[in-house]
């Protein structure tokens, strides 16, 4: 065993009895030897189908034991592999699991409802798979996998996530690099990070508060078992029990999004003086901006410990601020860890620092958005300048700020919400004559998603039709893509030509705000 391998089999050689993964609502818990060996027959159940290197297996589960050994089974058959959102609705997971060109599909009674109507919309599927109980059509993951021998597979290379955003088109397109044909346990972006900027080391424990369908998190807990890190996985979150967390497992890094952050500075002090957080080394977080004032409180509640980054999932460059330079530096995602940020006008030019423009890292810009080539030219400026639609600007110490986004995507919670989808919806509704969605200011979540609607007949405008349309787009896409509130206007700005001046609506909304994200 090579030790500068990094993967559970090294430490299933090494450290076989610690704990790999542990739950902190049920309390189970998986050893690394343990982990490797479900992950190897996980990996052997996909050969053993027909599915080689590069093929692609997808999974719908909610936060559980099983949902990383599934992860890693992928991994170790160098497959490309797809998290999907357990908050999806099946409309929305057939798509996925259709357009990623799925061979398997994993999920678990939880998706029970939902997964037993999209069999005919994914005939690409050649074997399902229910996992912790039974679903009609589903054959048992668990005997499946028990059937398979526990040894490795021959040769094996890194397999590659394949997560989903948002296309032109507004359906999700899952952001696809190549994989890398390089063998199984090489080092990782993350895992350096982590190793370089979070202190973690072989016996850290990470916390991971968030669903682990979503890149960050996702990412983080492939690179911390990496690294022979225990990951603590929260089956939902929740303020006080994430600090009980940290107390009761001595974790030692985690990665958050401002979201928890708010939740759990409003906390009664009382409570929040309960817990002894003294373990925590790194309080890592992104995935949405963090108000100023939200970040200074937790660096004085936690100390210097929080660690910010700026990235994409698709993985063209990032970006790094630790707490002593955010605090020279406030409001900052960071200077160029990975790439080089540059800011450029709407020409491709770059603007005099200061002043605003698109947001661009040159560097990798290997991705692309699977079966959206306009997506993926509308990111690149060329093969080696990219964008993740943002606008910000760029101080002189090179430190990156961000102001908006041209995309007009929302972030709520730390969860991507591409307002397209939503519209879509609402223009089939017969009462509607035009709608614009939007993400407007929440204390909570940052943004929260509202409906501006031009109804067909201006009297029915009221809290009654305001209703039905949220309930009508729920209906139809998952919650966290609708609606929270519905305004109404007489008339939308909208230029001759169709094109919808969304920045005039918004603007009103962030009119007192001094950034529009």
């Amino acid at each position: 065993m090579d030790n500068d391998l990094q993967y559970p089999g090294r430490w299933a050689i090494e450290s076989p009895d610690r704990p790999a993964i542990v739950m902190t609502g049920s309390g189970q818990a998986m050893t690394f030897a343990e982990l490797d060996a479900e992950a190897n027959r996980i990996s052997q159940l996909f050969r053993s189908l027909g599915i080689q290197p590069g093929d692609h297996v997808a999974f719908c589960m909610e936060n559980r034991l099983e949902f990383l050994a599934v992860t890693w089974g992928a991994h170790y058959a160098g497959l490309y592999y797809t998290a999907i959102s357990s908050r999806l609705t099946a409309d929305e997971i057939a798509y996925i699991v259709d357009d990623c060109g799925a061979r398997a599909f994993v999920t678990t009674p939880y998706k029970a409802d939902v997964v037993a109507e999209i069999d005919a919309a994914t005939p690409s599927v050649e074997a399902r798979y229910v996992l912790g109980g039974a679903i009609d059509g589903y054959a048992c993951f668990e005997e499946a996998v028990a059937a398979q021998p526990s040894d490795p597979l021959p040769d094996r290379t890194e397999g590659q996530d394949m997560l989903y955003s948002s296309g032109t088109t507004g359906r999700p397109k899952g952001v696809k690099q190549p994989l890398s044909d390089i063998p199984l346990g090489a080092a990782n972006s993350v895992s350096m990070m982590a190793e370089a900027l979070f202190g973690a080391t072989p016996g850290s424990v990470y916390l991971s508060p968030a669903p682990l369908y979503h890149a960050a998190p996702l990412r983080f807990c492939i690179g911390a078992h990496r690294l022979g890190c225990t990951i603590v996985v929260m089956e939902r979150f929740d303020a006080e029990l994430a600090l009980a967390a940290i107390q009761d497992h001595g974790v030692t890094w985690s990665q958050w999004v401002p979201t928890m952050f708010v939740r759990m500075l409003k906390l009664p002090e009382e409570v929040r003086g309960r817990y002894e957080l003294s373990s925590l080394v790194s309080a890592v977080h992104a995935a949405a901006p963090c108000p100023v004032e939200v970040k200074r409180q937790m660096i004085e509640w936690w100390g210097p410990v929080l660690h910010e980054y700026y990235a994409g999932t698709e993985g063209n460059g990032l970006t790094y601020t630790n707490s002593q330079d955010w605090l020279e530096h406030p409001g900052t995602v960071g200077k160029a860890l990975l790439g080089e940020v540059v800011i450029l006008d709407d020409d491709g030019n770059e603007v005099p620092v200061g002043e605003e423009g698109g947001v661009y890292f040159r560097g990798n810009s290997s991705f692309e958005y699977h079966n959206d080539p306009e997506k993926t030219a509308g990111a690149k400026l060329d093969a080696n300048t990219s964008t993740l639609g943002d606008v910000g600007r760029l101080d002189e110490d090179g430190y990156l700020y961000l102001t908006d986004r041209k995309a007009y995507m929302i972030i709520s919670g730390g969860v991507n919400i591409y307002p397209q989808e939503a519209e879509n919806v609402l223009t089939m509704h017969p009462a509607v004559f035009d709608v614009a969605v939007i993400g407007v200011p929440n204390d909570d979540f940052g943004e929260e998603v509202k409906a501006v609607v031009q109804p067909v007949d201006p009297d029915a405008a009221g809290p009654d039709l305001a209703a039905e349309l949220i309930a009508f787009c729920r209906d139809r896409l998952a919650d966290v893509k609708c609606p929270r509130t519905v305004d109404f206007r007489d008339e939308l700005p909208r230029h001759p030509t169709g094109k919808l001046y969304k920045r005039l609506l918004k603007d009103e909304y962030w009119a007192d705000r001094q950034s529009r994200i």
